[in-house]
């Protein structure tokens, strides 16, 4: 049967060809029904059928396209859409399933299975506020619906502590932002953390006053023994004689993630975050903040009476992670024997 139609002719259907076109819609509508069916069987099969199954439910769609253009509903296509939908996110195709879903419920705003879904593929996705307005827009139409309830209640939580996480990330950089700036501001040098067996991943902290409190550990080599100051005020004063090391140049980008490690996940941490625009890693640009070389020490000798902060300011002093001194009596002959450079570290 063929079905041929003059465009510019402008007058009305005759009976006969209202007839065919009918007779056309009834073919294409069953078509559609029989692979909607054979699509719900597939379904029921399990895993292995999945595909096929997405494949008659596209054979269906076609059968009943043209689509009328939103808001025009079409709730047979709009089934066909959810179904769909329902299929691809049990693939895992969680893109696929938001846009068939969407689509649904676009076809029919009624259609409260299209909301679940599409909020569903949107929380696979990590689209927590489209999922939430999928939910409300589904309750809408349906506000008996306990299972949108629940997804909305757990979208809700979920995108809470999302959140707290994402205000816990921007404190803690913040807070590293500021003892950088106050590390700068004093002109010392920081570097890869050293002897972490000893003291664990420890950070210096910058209080209200704008007084840096460090970690200090103190090596006796002597004797091989350590004694660990979890807070020495910058400003205060060393009692015995000490003697520190020495090494090269890392970013201040370095030194954030070093003072956020164990804060905070440092996949949570962007870029912006960690300010890479503002052109600190540039080629050429010197920077105060370095690392250790144990390849290549020198030591020096630290004053009695000096502040943490006069020490640390030391142009050549590289603070390992958090400051780290060797203690010696100068009365004793290892003194010397360290002097001389014949110990070195074990």
């Amino acid at each position: 049967m063929a079905l041929l139609m003059d465009p510019g002719a402008g007058g009305p259907l005759t009976e006969s060809e209202k007839a065919d076109l009918d007779a056309i819609a009834a073919i294409k509508e069953s078509a559609a029904a029989e692979y909607k069916e054979k699509g719900n069987r597939l379904v029921k099969m399990g895993r292995s059928h999945y595909a096929d199954a997405v494949d008659c439910y596209t054979k269906a769609i076609a059968q009943m396209e043209p689509l009328p253009p939103p808001p025009v509903p079409s709730p047979d296509a709009s089934v066909l859409f959810a179904n769909r939908a329902h299929v691809n996110l049990l693939l895992g195709n969680h893109r696929r399933a938001l846009d068939d879903a969407d689509r649904a419920v676009q076809l029919s705003p009624s259609n409260v299975k299209a909301y679940y879904r599409a909020a569903k593929a949107a929380i696979a996705l990590g689209l927590l506020p489209e999922a939430a307005a999928f939910c409300r827009r589904g309750i809408e139409q349906d506000p008996a619906n306990e299972e949108l309830k629940k997804l909305l209640a757990q979208v809700d939580a979920q995108q809470s502590e999302q959140d707290r996480h994402k205000a816990k990330v921007a404190q803690a950089v913040s807070a590293a932002k500021d003892i950088v700036a106050a590390i700068e501001k004093r002109g010392l040098t920081l570097g890869k953390a050293a002897y972490q067996e000893l003291t664990g991943v420890k950070k210096p902290k910058l209080d209200e006053q704008g007084v840096l409190h460090w970690p200090v550990l103190l090596l006796y080599p002597e004797v091989m023994s350590s004694d660990f100051i979890e807070d020495f005020p910058e400003t205060d004063t060393f009692m015995p004689h000490l003697d520190a090391g020495v090494g090269t140049v890392l970013s201040k980008s370095e030194i954030l993630k070093i003072l956020l490690e164990g804060t905070v996940d440092s996949k949570s941490l962007s870029e912006s975050l960690l300010d890479k625009e503002d052109g600190e890693n540039d080629a050429g640009k010197s920077s105060t903040i370095t690392s250790s070389d144990k390849d290549s020490v020198k030591w020096i000798n630290v004053k009695e009476g000096k502040t943490l902060q006069e020490v640390l300011q030391h142009k050549d002093f590289i603070i390992p992670a958090i400051p780290v001194f060797f203690v010696v009596s100068r009365k004793s002959t290892f003194y010397r024997e360290f002097k001389a450079g014949s110990w070195s570290l074990p």
